[in-house]
């Protein structure tokens, strides 16, 4: 186990390592110059000179990444010129806001598609199960700035029973209390998730149901209450782990558009901000926070799953 965990955060920091120069690169052949960004289409070129040296563009493209690696190996991100703040503040201030917005959307959704995913099984090929299952591929294909658009028009604009923009206010217990403000961002996030659990939840529990155990447990005269909720259950859930595990990219990425949609200002907000305003130290340590939570979700599936199955076993092979 420790062998393997060791071995996974060797390759995460290999492919980190990689994103890092990949994204450095791409952030070095964006048009426009960072030094006119910030002083004005009218600054003068000593004036941009001083700004190039202030910000070490005057050097050669590797020594800047070196500087900027040497600064994240110590926990610096970076600073932003555009907000005259370190990038670490930012984050600071947006991370809690989004991670609140991913944790309750998780939660809704899991809690939505595990019965869901359960009574379709159950009741498979009947009007229940066909209408879920259309409902379910309709959220899935749905993009998410429509389906906030959406629930935005009806449930705010029409209807007028919740906030159409999620809290703004200082600290994060608005985001924790105000469920007025977050219910629609919440939803939006949840809905897609739900459409995706719910079928895996489904499927698996079809492919439980008709092995031995339960032929055999039914045979017994166990009733089919007690051996869906005490055996097949445990076991059609395993996979939810790895899943959830793998969804954070996708949580992050439908969290980006959702904040834009309800003005959430998360990291979302602040990415499409700092890109508009070409602010790319900011996007820089976005891009690494995004990468790390990916890398560390994968671990934390595969460990999950192991630790919930005794008959899994991590190895180095």
């Amino acid at each position: 186990m420790i062998a393997y965990i060791i071995r996974r955060l060797i390759q995460g920091v290999i492919v980190l390592f990689a994103v890092t120069i990949i994204t450095f690169i791409l952030q070095k052949l964006l048009p426009g110059d960072p030094a006119i960004d910030l002083l004005g289409a009218k600054a003068n070129r000593v004036q941009i000179e001083q700004i190039d040296h202030l910000m070490g563009l005057d050097r050669p493209f590797w020594v800047q990444y070196w500087k900027w690696l040497d600064n994240l190996l110590h926990g610096n991100l970076g600073y932003s010129y555009k907000r005259e703040q370190t990038v670490n503040s930012l984050l600071a201030v947006a991370m809690p806001r989004t991670l609140v917005l991913v944790g309750e959307s998780t939660i809704i959704a899991v809690l939505l598609a595990i019965p869901m995913g359960i009574v379709q099984a159950v009741k498979r090929n009947t009007w229940f199960d066909y209408i879920a299952t259309g409902v379910s591929f309709t959220l899935y294909a749905t993009p998410v700035f429509f389906l906030g658009l959406v629930t935005l028009l009806i449930f705010s604009d029409d209807l007028n029973w919740f906030a159409p923009t999620a809290p703004s206010a200082d600290g994060i217990a608005p985001y924790l209390t105000d469920w007025n403000a977050m219910f629609l961002p919440v939803i939006t996030l949840a809905l897609p998730s739900v459409a995706s659990y719910s079928r895996y939840v489904r499927s698996s529990v079809l492919d439980q149901i008709t092995q031995d155990y339960v032929r055999t447990a039914v045979a017994k005269g166990a009733k089919q209450r007690r051996v869906l909720y005490r055996h097949v259950l445990r076991n059609a859930l395993m996979p939810m782990i790895t899943l959830l595990g793998y969804a954070l990219p996708a949580l992050f990425g439908g969290a980006l558009i959702t904040e834009v949609v309800f003005n959430m200002p998360g990291l979302g907000l602040l990415y499409i901000n700092s890109a508009e305003q070409d602010d790319y130290a900011t996007m820089l340590g976005l891009t690494v926070l995004i990468t790390i939570a990916t890398i560390l979700g994968s671990l934390i599936a595969d460990l999950g799953y192991a630790a919930a199955d005794p008959r899994v076993r991590l190895t180095d092979s």
